[in-house]
């Protein structure tokens, strides 16, 4: 018995072994491998198309002479190996300078990745011999027309200085507005800090009295006075209630204890009103730069009144030959509004820059400095 079972498995090794021999032998062939994604005589040139490109280093302004580079994304060109070039078109209309790439795409067949989009691409570019004097800004564009990135060029040098400035008390009383900083040190010009009143908005709160009663009496004074503590805050959409308090009139002597006062919401006075006033300013930093000169970085950290306001700024100072101002509030004037964060000019603000020119002419000038008695 035991020699048959062995005899069996013998016979189903030898079986086994005959069918697997089989098999390779029938799979073998000389093209043995992974598919092939591309025919090898699908030849064919085209062009391919991108979606993103920028030109934006992190800087408002670009210097003619510093070197750019182009980021493309989103770039379809069949397969990573179709790419034969990225051509650059450029043309000038005024003052800007077009740059369109153009996308060369040229399948020879041969096999490769082909992810929808290829890798990112970064190109260096050489505009010494194209950025003419006109030249202010320079455009990207894809083949849709569709504008993809803006900067702006200057010929000139850059500036970084740090100000501090203190504002007084003043600066808080909103009657005493306009009111700025003085803008001499001596004989030297030096930038300002302006607060002025924009408008005045008019509101009315109510509110009714409410009888409130003492639980418990600390002194029996002969004659009491009204001590009636209104609200530091006011809801403009509810009625507020004010409990009717009072005190003894000899200062020595207590009416009641403060937490034994007890109010009675049923037993209210009539409807009354306080009328109030919001009032709306704003807060301009203000500097006399060189004609057509400009912010390239602006920041100012958080301040308050009483304190020192720290600016730092790194100002374009044109060159001789360059004929482009801006962007500024006036030829030789910047305006930051320290409320928004936004350089003002007379296109997109609210308030024009004559009139704080206006207002700042007429300021109070607040106290140059913060005096330290010894």
């Amino acid at each position: 018995m035991f020699q048959k079972v062995i005899g069996f498995r013998m016979a189903f090794a030898a079986v086994a072994c005959f069918m697997l021999a089989t098999l390779f032998l029938g799979c073998e062939k000389s093209s043995d491998g992974p598919l092939s994604v591309s025919d090898e005589n699908a030849k064919f040139e085209g062009k391919g198309f991108f979606l993103s490109a920028s030109l934006d280093s992190g800087s408002t302004i670009h210097l003619a002479g510093d070197t750019l580079y182009l980021n493309m994304g989103k770039i379809w060109s069949f397969s990573n190996c179709a790419l034969r070039d990225i051509e650059l078109n450029y043309t000038q209309e005024d003052s800007v300078l077009w740059i369109a790439p153009v996308i060369d795409i040229q399948s020879d067949g041969e096999d490769c990745a082909a992810p929808y989009y290829r890798p990112d691409t970064l190109l260096k570019l050489n505009l010494e011999n194209r950025l003419k004097d006109e030249v202010s800004q320079i455009k990207i564009k894809n083949d849709q027309d569709s504008i993809l990135d803006s900067i702006l060029v200057r010929r000139g040098k850059f500036q970084r200085d740090t100000f501090e400035i203190y504002l007084d008390s003043i600066f808080a009383d909103a009657h005493l507005y306009p009111v700025r900083t003085s803008d001499k040190s001596g004989s030297v010009e030096k930038p300002t800090v302006l607060r002025m009143l924009d408008s005045l908005t008019p509101r009315v709160f109510y509110w009714k009295t409410m009888e409130s009663s003492c639980t418990h009496r600390v002194d029996m004074c002969k004659s009491v006075v009204p001590d009636t503590l209104y609200p530091t805050s006011w809801n403009v959409n509810d009625t507020t209630l004010v409990p009717v308090h009072y005190a003894c009139a000899d200062s020595d002597s207590v009416y009641c204890i403060n937490s034994k006062w007890e109010n009675d919401s049923t037993a209210l006075g009539k409807l009354q009103e306080r009328p109030d006033t919001i009032w709306h300013y704003s807060t301009y930093y203000m500097e006399k730069v060189v004609k057509c000169g400009t912010y390239n970085e602006f920041s100012v950290r958080s301040y308050s009144i009483g304190s020192k306001l720290r600016v730092e700024r790194e100002l374009l100072v044109p060159a001789e030959n360059e004929s482009h101002c801006g962007p500024s509030s006036t030829e030789d004037w910047i305006i930051y509004d320290l409320s928004t964060n936004k350089l003002v000019v007379d296109t997109d603000s609210t308030v024009p820059v004559d009139t704080i020119f206006a207002h700042w002419e007429n300021a109070e000038v607040a106290p140059e400095s913060l005096i330290v008695k010894e």
